[in-house]
This record gives C-alpha cells, structure tokens and sequence, in this order.
C-alpha cells in the first residue's frame, strides 16, 4: 500500500510544474553545518582584467558538484557588504555549504555563483576608512566593472547561460543596495534580483522603479528581506511600500535578527531555492516570518503586526486569562503559550483604518499596543492597514495646514463644546476669506474622528497642494446632541443638530475664523449619522449651503415616519433645491456597506420628485477607508 501511495504522489508531483515555492519559511537547523557523505562543490579564485578599474582584479566562483565546463549553467552574481570583500561571504557565510546541503536536499537548480569585489577601485582592500568617500563611491563603480569585465570574463571562461532569465544579482548590505540598483537598473541584464538588508546606497524606490510596468513584466523574482533589530531595516520597507503600492510582485521577508549573517545565511538559503524556477507570484506574500508593526501602534510596541499579504500577528500578555479574541469585526481566538502570551494571525484584512477591540474572558478593551480612537461609542483600539491606493492621504513634502482644537459655549446645548478646525497652509500669514466645509462625523463617533480616523488634513494639504482643491477651512463639529442609540437618528435629534448648528457652530465659527459667510461658499457633508444630519439641516437650508455631501447614509426606509415628510419637502421644494444646490453627491461603499439598500430607494425617491443629485461609489463597506475616499473626491467639487 506504502508502495502504491509513491507511485501516486510522483505521479501527481510530475504532473505539474515544479514551483519555487514550498511555503517552507525559514532554513532549518544545521542548514550551514557541513553534512558529511554528500558531494560538494568547488571554490575558485580567479582573476580577470578590469578595463573599468585598469587592474587585476579578484573573485571567488562556486561551482556546484559534479561540474564541467562543458556544462552550461546559470550565474549567481553575490555581492559583499560595505567592509568586507570578494572573501566576507566565504569566511563568514558558509555560502558553499548552504549551497551543498540545498543539492544534496534537490531543492537547488544547478548554478554558478560569483562573488566579486565589489569596491572598484586599485586599492580595493576593506582597510583603513572604509566609509571615505572614494571607497563609498566605488562601490556604485562596480556597476561598470560588473557589466563590462566580471560578466564577460565569467561567461568567456566557464560554461554559462548568458541571457538575462539565467542571471541573477544578491547581496548584503551594501552588496544588498548596489543588487537593488544595478538589477533593476539593468533589467536587460538581470530578470533574479534579492537585496539583503540592503543598506543606504539603495536608491530611492522612484528612481530603482521609474517604471513598474516594466519591472512587473521583466522579473522573474525580486526578493527584499532584512532582520527586525537592523537599524537600516527602513530601506528596506520603503522600497517594499512603493512595490506594494505599484503592484509589482516580489517577496518582503522579515526575521528576527539585526544587521549580521544569521540574517544574510537565512536569506541566502531562501533566495536561493527560487532561482532558475517556475515562480508562482500568487504566493509571494506568504514568505515572511514577522510582520511590521502597525503605524498606529504606540511607541516602541512590535504587535500588532502585519504580514505583506495583510493578514495580522497579534501578541498579548495575559497570563491569568483563560480565553482571549481579537474582534476586528469577525472574532479570531488566539493561543497561549507557557510565558502567558495569547498570539494568532488572522485572514488577511481590508485596507485601511480599522476599529478592534480584545476581548479578554468575556470583556471587551482597546489594545494597550495600540492607539486608541473614538469609535463604537467608547476608546477603541485601531489598525492602519496598507493601502494600494493611499497616497492621496499620506503624510508628504507639501506645505501643511493646522487642526485647532476650539471650545465653544453653545446656547442651544447650555454647554460647553468642543469642535476641530483645519485651516489650509498659509491661513495665518494670509488676509483672505476662506469657504468652509462643515464635516459630520458618523454614529458612535465624534468631532476628532475626521481628524484622526479619517486624516482630513492630510487629504486636504495633498489635493491643495496639487492645485486639485480650493484652500478651504473644515470645521469638524460634535454631532452628538444628547441623543443616545437609535434615538440619535430620530427626528428630534436632527432638529436639535440643526439648531447647533446655525445658532452656535456656524456663528463662532464666523466670529473667530476668516471665512466666506454665502451659501454659495458654505459646504456641509457627513458620513452615515452625519450623513442624515446633512439630509436634514442641508436639504432645509439650501439658503446657507449650497454644496452637500451624503457618505454611505440614506433615509431609513423601515421609518416612514421619518421619512415621508423628508421626501414630501423635497417634493414642494424640489425646484428651489435643485437652483441652490451647486453639488448634492451622494456615494457609497458598495453593495456591502449596510446603508446601501436605504440609499438605493432612497435615491429612486429622488429620481421621482426630480431632486438632481450624483452619485459616486467606492468598494469597502461602511468603513473609513471609503469616507475619506468619499471626502478625497467631493473635495475636489468645492467652491469652483
């Protein structure tokens, strides 16, 4: 049966095309100890004529077991680091061993592996100042000696494949930054390219990738990998962020470890199993042993972490729990281990900002590794998730406007309140008038949600900077008005939300800001509950707003007490709402977001008293990362 159960499995194992990928995640023990009873390879010392240096110059090439030159192979090109030389990968990564063990294991193509000396220069010793500026610039040198001496020379004396798809260019550190720049800088050259804790000589993602297009064709495998502890890790990241963000396939593998050959073995060992193979790039992002720390963790806090394809590495001290989740709107267990740490990793999560919550024997509390934001209707934790498409929020070299943090007394409320105002770069050293746009927050939330959860500022800063907006003031006031739960959403709220404000938001607002007070200069717009205050207080008042936005919100159709007298004005009004309002956009995230249904009848109610309005949707549910989309686009409508 034993026998019969093989022959099945070579079968079906030779059926198929032999992938790279294994989803082994790390080299196992004894993978760099010399294992006796195995053939192994060859190391050579050779010497060629740099025409580019004008000298000798020295390398070191492995050739596997069993070699002949009359035997055609691929080449490895591998590249030392900064203080090191054509020996630091020999004396102190064992790289003929991990390459021995690899064949003997038949998890290696047959290669040649050349490790030059990648400091170009006479004197190409790592001695005395190794950081003096002609030993650093030499090392961009090499890129000449490597393209016009070391490859033809190699290719000249041993039996080699010399196209571009049976090349391929590693290293460490410096060796990882001059792979990054001369691989991808001649993709004509090299379709293998991995950076090993690659270190600042790495050029900036923009001008490694001016085309990703391109790049995304041409590669076979681009692998970055670096250790968690290494002070250079953030070459690394960016260049990943910027992969990430153009869609170009390539391995981000993260370890525990710093700057030193624990890290660099393990990454040759990896990289090498993929060379010279099919690669299936659906699998890429698995390959990882850690994740990076969220951006909206607290300081110095290494969890929670996300994976490169999105899925999250919780790690919580809770050693007298007996049950602990994480709720990131499905509940995911996570396990204890002997130290009383409770770790799991989820399914990979959707992009963007996240509100979760642990819940620790039953009770649920924010995160004490996170930052917390209002939402829920308490303190909760969240997590940024990367975004493909987030540049239009992230933080850049554009001048930057100011949030103002102002209390107010509220005659309507009999109380003191609080709003957040973002004025555009340039307000205080300006005399202008500025037009506004009022910015509703959603149920469960408040006025700082905008500002935190939603980066309004940013957005903001970006598209002016951009000539894409007008410089404008958002005031982000406190729609909670003394309403609790669905109470909040009822009439008598959004008359009470109305009444805040034109008789107290609006006035101070006009006191203490310079601000275009017509209508025609006056935006409202609101998410969900903010939404609804914006259907309310702007539909009413087309007098003072001449612009309103509705974000993922819609007349609840199950409430016809509600609504009804809603549609019944805008059908007496219709025509005078239709000349004030210069935009009325409405958006949604799609099918999924829960307000969908109500918008859609909604907006056929619409469609039948002739209120003209446009509509914008954006996939993501009723979330974040579609509001400040939503925000994104209206914007650019504003005061033009």
């Amino acid at each position: 049966m034993k026998t019969y159960l093989l022959i099945i499995w070579a079968v079906v194992y030779l059926t198929f095309p032999a992938y790279a990928q294994d989803l082994v995640l790390e080299a196992p023990a004894g993978f760099d100890q010399v294992q006796a009873g195995i053939p192994h390879g060859k190391i050579d010392s050779i010497t060629y004529a740099s025409t580019t240096v004008g000298t000798r110059r020295k390398a070191l090439v492995y050739s596997p077991p069993g070699y002949s030159k009359q035997e055609k192979l691929p080449v490895l090109y591998l590249l030392h680091g900064i203080g090191g030389d054509e020996k630091e990968w020999l004396n102190g990564g064992s790289p003929q061993v991990i390459l021995d063990n690899l064949y003997a294991a038949g998890q290696l193509e047959r290669m040649l592996v050349v490790m030059p000396n990648g400091r170009a220069m006479k004197d190409d010793r790592a001695t005395g100042n190794i950081f003096a500026p002609d030993k650093v610039a030499a090392f961009a040198t090499f890129e000449k000696d490597l393209l016009n001496d070391v490859i033809p020379f190699i290719e000249k004396q041993y039996g080699t494949l010399t196209d571009r798809e049976h090349r391929a260019i590693a290293g460490l550190s410096m060796g990882g930054g001059q792979s990054l720049n001369f691989g991808l800088g001649n993709l004509d050259k090299f379709a293998w390219v991995g950076g090993f804790s690659s270190a600042p000589n790495t050029k900036a993602p923009e001008e490694l990738l001016p085309d990703p297009a391109q790049a995304k064709e041409q590669l076979k495998l681009l692998w970055i990998s670096c250790g968690d502890a290494d002070g250079l890790l953030g070459f690394s990241k960016r260049t990943h962020d910027y992969l990430y963000r153009h869609e170009v396939p390539h391995v981000y593998y993260l370890e525990p470890g710093g700057h030193d050959f624990k890290v660099w073995k393990n990454g040759l060992y990896m990289f090498a199993k993929f060379l010279f193979k099919q690669v299936d790039n659906s699998q890429l992002t698995k390959y990882s042993l850690l994740g990076t720390p969220a951006e909206t963790n607290v300081p110095n806090a290494k969890y929670p972490q996300i994976l490169p394809d999105n899925r999250v590495m919780f790690r919580v001290n809770a050693p007298e729990a007996q049950h602990v989740q994480v709720d990131l709107g499905k509940k995911y267990d996570l396990a204890k281990d002997t130290a009383g740490f409770w770790t799991g990793t989820t399914e990979p999560i959707s992009r963007g900002f996240h509100y979760y919550s642990l819940i620790i024997d039953g009770l649920a509390v924010a995160d004490p590794a996170s930052e917390t934001f209002y939402g829920m209707g308490r303190m909760a934790s969240g997590i940024e998730i990367p975004d493909k498409d987030s540049e239009y929020y992230e933080l850049k070299a554009v001048p930057h406007g100011d949030i103002r943090i102002k209390k107010y007394y509220s005659q309507a409320a009999n109380d003191w309140r609080e709003m957040y105002v973002y004025t555009p770069p340039g307000y205080d050293q300006s005399e202008l008038n500025y037009p506004v746009l009022y910015l509703l927050h959603g149920g469960g939330e408040d006025h700082r949600g905008w500002a935190t959860q939603g980066r309004a500022d940013l957005i903001l800063d970006n598209l002016i900077a951009a000539d894409k907006a007008v410089p404008m003031i958002i005031v982000m006031i406190n729609g909670n008005v003394g309403y609790q739960g669905i109470r909040g959403f009822g009439e008598n709220a959004l008359k009470a939300f109305e009444n805040e404000l034109k008789t107290a938001a609006i006035p101070f607002v006009e006191e203490n800001f310079r601000v275009k007070t017509d209508a025609a200069n006056r935006a409202l717009a609101g998410l969900s509950m903010g939404g609804l205050q914006t259907l309310y207080a702007g539909v009413r008042n087309t007098d003072m707003f001449a612009h309103l936005g509705v974000f993922s919100s819609g007349w609840w159709s199950n409430q016809p007490e509600l609504s009804d007298p809603q549609y019944a004005y805008m059908a007496e009004n219709a025509a005078v709402i239709n000349k004030n309002l210069e935009n009325f956009w409405i958006s949604m995230g799609g099918e999924e977001d829960i307000a969908y249904a109500n918008n859609k009848i909604m907006m056929g109610k619409f469609d039948e008293r002739g209120i003209k309005y446009v509509y914008s949707e954006y996939a993501g549910g009723h979330s974040w990362p579609v509001w400040r989309h939503d925000l994104f686009g209206f914007a650019q409508l504003l005061f033009k």
